[in-house]
């Protein structure tokens, strides 16, 4: 059983004409899901807002105060590349508390997984502080809530730009195992293979840094023979996916050569590791490659994957993949 949240309320988050995570996209992910016909087999989750204690789990008060306060007046430039309106506190409250929502109808119903088609993202947004396009960290509040109660979780990160928010917020804890792939170099400048977290956080991070043109069989490979056995070893019983698709090859902010067809194989593989799943949205910035992305994802999810693209192969990054192995052998034998 699948639940899914959807509401008109995202798209009216506007950090201004000509930005790349713009309304539009979230008719392009609806647009995705209609094309696997997500309403007759899947069950609306209405979002709720996160609470001010949800919240202040992962962002300090006075970080919420002065945003919340920027936003009711109006909005602007937070820097450069991130921006908000007089509805940016509202779509950010409920895209953090929409994964909330989901963990209460995991915990009440027979539902195990959930897709969250919400927005602004939240990946980049660091405890105190805005960046990347991103307000709240929208997983973090979930992954905190899950923590709070004595879950292990297991987030798993393949946006393309490598989520430094999600990472600092749990460099030091040893129960959020924080996963991700992304493109190296490339915007936020962190991720590298050598940041495995501090104190007792030391081995719960994992950072793939592919380069540019790396194709879905490097993404398998690496969740088969690196990361599944560390997952295994943790024991998760929550997994988490920052699902961005600006890995998709058509997109204008990133170099990598995904298709739609690989994040159906990667949906596929990265939900076994636990028995209870949150999907949320965070990149993708071409609209028809977003919308086949999320179909091929949410069609997995389902138990009847759809393929638009043929999965991808051959790109560069295999020496990456030796690396990254390399540097966890201990931890794998």
């Amino acid at each position: 059983m699948l639940l899914v949240a959807a509401d008109s309320l995202f798209a009216e988050h506007d950090p201004g004409r000509g930005h790349p995570e713009r309304p539009a996209r979230i008719e392009a992910v609806l647009a995705g899901m209609s094309d696997v016909h997500v309403a007759e087999a899947a069950i609306a989750l209405p979002p709720r807002a996160a609470t001010r204690d949800e919240l202040e789990r992962v962002h300090p008060a006075r970080y919420l105060d002065a945003l919340q306060r920027f936003c009711e007046e109006g909005g602007g430039q937070i820097d450069g590349d991130t921006a908000v309106n007089s509805r940016s506190w509202d779509a950010a409250t409920h895209a953090a508390g929409a994964g909330l929502s989901a963990i209460e109808a995991i915990d009440s119903t027979d539902a195990t997984t959930a897709f969250l088609a919400v927005r602004p993202p939240g990946h980049h947004a660091v405890a105190a502080g805005a960046m990347g396009f991103c307000l709240v960290n929208n997983v973090a509040v979930t992954a905190a809530a899950l923590r709070a109660r004595g879950e292990r979780v297991l987030v798993i990160d393949w946006d393309a730009h490598h989520g430094n928010g999600t990472q600092d917020i749990f460099y030091a804890d040893p129960d959020v195992l924080y996963v991700s792939f992304h493109e190296w170099p490339l915007y936020p400048g962190s991720g590298w293979l050598d940041e495995t977290g501090t104190g007792a956080g030391v081995g719960a991070t994992v950072n793939v840094p592919f380069p540019a043109g790396a194709t879905g069989d490097l993404y398998l490979e690496t969740l088969d023979t690196v990361v599944a056995p560390i997952a295994e070893r943790f024991g998760p019983t929550w997994v988490l996916v920052s699902a961005g698709y600006d890995g998709h090859r058509d997109d204008p902010l990133t170099g990598l050569a995904l298709s739609a067809g690989d994040f159906a194989d990667i949906t596929k593989r990265v939900v076994e590791y636990a028995p209870r799943r949150v999907v949320y949205l965070e990149g993708g910035y071409d609209l028809d490659a977003l919308r086949h992305s999320v179909a091929a994802t949410v069609s997995t999810l389902l138990g009847e994957p759809v393929r638009p693209e043929t999965a991808t192969s051959g790109g560069p990054g295999h020496p990456v993949v030796r690396a990254v192995r390399d540097h966890w052998h201990a931890q794998l034998s």
